[in-house]
């Protein structure tokens, strides 16, 4: 049964790093150490016997391939190959680095970059958390689903974002909705559609749980646009448009079966 079971729904555990070996906490220890550490893990031998996870054999552990960069060029040249394997990007890693699990800084870097923006509608917005927790930060927002000209025309949510607005905005936002709630549900205020926000977004990817059809990534908002009006704002055939390119990894290469359905506003 467990052969069958692996058969119909292969996969494979896949190693970046390791905390703890044989007692012995690694957190602190540099990269470089923890890195060979998970090489012998993997390997059973010496870690520059151990190249990368093919030379492994068939072993119970794999690991994470690791490119040595010095320069710009070789980074950018790295990072164009990740993108070509359709990954999102690449992990920058200060190879003395040690561990540290909820802090960011300057030791790991993110190397990614993002899909056309698109200018989308506010149709709710929710209260925040924290120093936010009384204003209106978080926000649903939709595109048109044809020419807005048109009869019938409706707007359908595609995502929610709450980062890139300053406490300034979020403060000015915050007495405007309260003036365009229409009702409350909770902690979220339904508005008469009117904010435009410009939305950046690592993928795009089908979505039953929106309207639209589809769902944006890791969304954030890259400004306000109070010089545009709702009718402004993007159709779907623009949404549909970039999932469909080639910048898209988050489009299936075959099967076009709807992602697994995320939160939205109102969970």
């Amino acid at each position: 049964m467990t052969a069958k079971i692996l058969k119909d729904n292969p996969a494979a555990f896949i190693a970046f790093d390791v905390l703890y070996r044989d007692g012995e906490l690694l957190m602190d220890c540099p990269l470089r150490v923890r890195r060979a550490a998970l090489l012998r893990l993997c390997a059973g031998s010496d870690a520059a016997e151990m190249p990368n996870a093919a030379e492994c054999g068939a072993p119970l552990l794999l690991f994470s391939r690791v490119t040595e960069v010095t320069t710009a060029e070789e980074i950018e040249g790295h990072f164009a190959a990740a993108r070509e394997r359709r990954n999102e990007g690449s992990v920058l890693k200060d190879p003395a680095s040690p561990y540290a699990p909820g802090r960011r800084g300057k030791m790991w870097l993110k190397i990614k970059t993002h899909l056309p923006t698109l200018d989308c509608v506010v149709t709710a917005a929710e209260y925040g958390h924290g120093k936010r927790r009384n204003s209106l930060s978080d926000y649903t927002f939709a595109v048109w689903d044809r020419d807005p000209a048109l009869e019938g025309a409706t707007l359908v949510n595609v995502g929610k974002a709450y980062s890139g607005v300053t406490d300034e905005e979020i403060a000015q936002l915050t007495e405007l909705f309260h003036k365009l709630s229409v009702r409350r549900v909770g902690h979220v205020h339904v508005v008469v559609p009117q904010v435009v926000l410009e939305i950046a977004c690592d993928q795009i990817q089908k979505s039953e749980r929106h309207a639209s059809g589809y769902a944006l990534r890791f969304p954030r908002i890259k400004r306000v646009r109070w010089d545009k009006r709702a009718e402004d704002a993007d159709r779907l055939e623009r949404v549909e448009e970039v999932y469909r390119s080639t910048a898209n990894f988050a489009r299936p290469t075959g099967d076009e079966s709807p992602a697994p359905a995320e939160p939205t506003l109102f969970d």
